[in-house]
């Protein structure tokens, strides 16, 4: 089985968080939903926990799973889970700009090929919550 990457559709007053990815340098400026690598033992939503608070310094509540598996450039598969924030202001710490997006503004960021189909998905979720 290939290695997992998890990704928060973090969502907040109608809008989407998307993160600006700073390196590594083919990936630079594309656009991405924060997250990362499950560590050993971690469940796919104890790793969203952990990885928005040390990309974003926040803690999120994970709800559903949302749109299918995206195989990554580098053989990992990445599951994008939808997350609301609880506490805090998302800084970035890892990424070179956030940027809170509406629906109509969905796709006004250069999102990086893997994503892309999940921002689809993810249009539902921000109807139902706004």
């Amino acid at each position: 089985m290939p290695r997992l990457v998890v990704g928060a559709a973090i969502i907040h007053r109608g809008r989407l968080l998307a993160a600006r990815r700073a390196e590594p340098p083919e990936l630079a400026g594309g656009w991405e939903f924060p997250g990362g690598k499950l560590e050993t033992g971690e469940t796919e939503q104890d790793a969203l926990v952990r990885e928005c608070r040390e990309e974003l310094g926040i803690d999120v509540v994970v709800g559903e799973r949302v749109g299918e598996d995206c195989p990554l450039h580098n053989g990992m598969v990445m599951r994008v889970w939808t997350a609301s924030l609880v506490r805090g202001e998302p800084e970035a710490r890892e990424h070179s700009e956030l940027r809170w997006l509406s629906e109509a503004e969905l796709f006004d960021v250069p999102w990086l090929p893997a994503d892309l189909p999940v921002v689809e998905a993810v249009r539902r979720h921000l109807k139902e919550s706004g």
